[in-house]
């Protein structure tokens, strides 16, 4: 059986769960991003050591949901929150914050912004000293998305997202993330930077190389982020992987054990790598 070793205190507090003598932490609204450029390549993040959470792990731009992406003042253009609901299965308040998270979690995570001036427009540069100031008042939550996009007379364009994956973090973590995976074309004109923060290293990759360089011990990927990379190494296209057909199926790896060892499994087909 495949799966991840739970040494420690992680076995510990596995076992307390799985007996019911613990609860596991409620699990936060997120939204991750797959940035793509031709090549195919994405863009990647490595966290740094000292964070709490994935800490050395390379990562799509994500985070949780700010209460304030859910606010209806945000300017929007493409797919409903209501209609992004039906495809992950979420109220409509749900999905629109997951939406916003999306795309302020990116321009926060890489300077890509999926908004534009018009409905059917995108900024085309955002490396200014004037969207820095306005990148880490996002990040200090100083700044609401709403009140950005405002300021700058932006809508948010939901319709350069597409839907790709669901994910939430296993119950044995302290830090729980019930999480959305997008995937977005980096917009004409536009360019990441290593804009710090989180992340120490940033990094374009092609999705086979990412999860060999994986398999070797050279980078690590959590599951979610491995079976991603996975997924989409099959595509020979961004606009291939723009136009793939996705069921959204909730994943969430399990704990258990395994001949007297506590592990984090789910079915080989997930990717979890060898036992």
């Amino acid at each position: 059986m495949g799966g991840i070793p739970l040494p420690g205190e992680f076995g510990e507090r596995a076992r307390d769960i799985l007996a019911g003598r613990l609860e596991p932490a409620p699990a936060r609204d997120a939204a991750t991003v797959v940035i793509l450029r031709e090549g195919v390549e994405v863009y990647l993040l490595r966290r740094k050591a000292s964070m709490a959470f994935a800490a050395g792990a390379y990562v799509f731009p994500g985070g949780s949901v700010d209460p304030r992406d859910a606010d209806h003042a945000v300017a929007w253009a493409g797919p409903s929150p209501a209609e992004w609901g039906a495809v992950f299965r979420a109220d409509e308040k749900t999905a629109r914050g997951l939406v916003c998270a999306a795309v302020r979690e990116t321009f926060e995570e890489s300077g890509v912004l999926l908004a534009g001036p018009s409905p059917r427009s995108v900024v085309a540069d955002t490396t200014g000293d004037d969207w820095e100031t306005d990148r880490l008042a996002l990040i200090d939550r100083s700044l609401s998305f709403a009140d950005f996009l405002d300021g700058r007379g932006l809508v948010l364009r939901s319709d350069l997202l597409r839907p790709w994956a669901h994910w939430i973090t296993p119950e044995v973590e302290h830090r729980r993330f019930d999480t959305r995976f997008f995937v977005a074309a980096l917009p004409p004109g536009q360019r990441t930077r290593d804009v710090g923060g989180e992340a120490d290293q940033v990094v374009w990759v092609r999705p086979a190389d990412a999860v060999d360089q994986a398999k070797n011990g050279q980078i690590f990927l959590m599951p979610p982020t491995y079976r991603t990379l996975g997924e989409l190494s099959d595509y020979p296209t961004v606009a291939d992987v723009l136009g793939a057909e996705r069921e959204i199926v909730t994943l969430m790896p399990e704990i258990a054990e395994v001949d007297g060892e506590m592990r984090i499994v789910l079915d080989d087909d997930y990717g979890l790598g060898p036992a």
